[in-house]
């Protein structure tokens, strides 16, 4: 039930809520994030967090998420 309880809170994944967290806690000092980047530090591959990062770019979070370069890994710039 509390399982339910969450996503009816949240549309966002768990997966989606980590890289969110990650994202919020170095946004300030850092612009720029590559996925491969991220999905070292989360555990995840640069493909999960391509993917997850449409989901947190399009909603309506304290950050703006916008997809800015694909070489070697994407690129996303993120404003706090």
């Amino acid at each position: 039930m509390s399982a339910t309880a969450q996503s009816t809170d949240s549309p966002l994944s768990d997966k989606q809520r980590r890289i969110l967290e990650y994202l919020r806690s170095n946004a300030d000092d850092q612009t720029y994030f590559k996925s491969r980047l991220i999905g070292d530090e989360l555990g995840l591959s640069a493909k999960e967090v391509g993917t997850n990062m449409t989901a947190i770019a399009d909603g309506d979070h304290d950050l703006a998420v916008e997809k800015w370069g694909y070489s070697s890994s994407t690129t996303w710039m993120v404003e706090a």
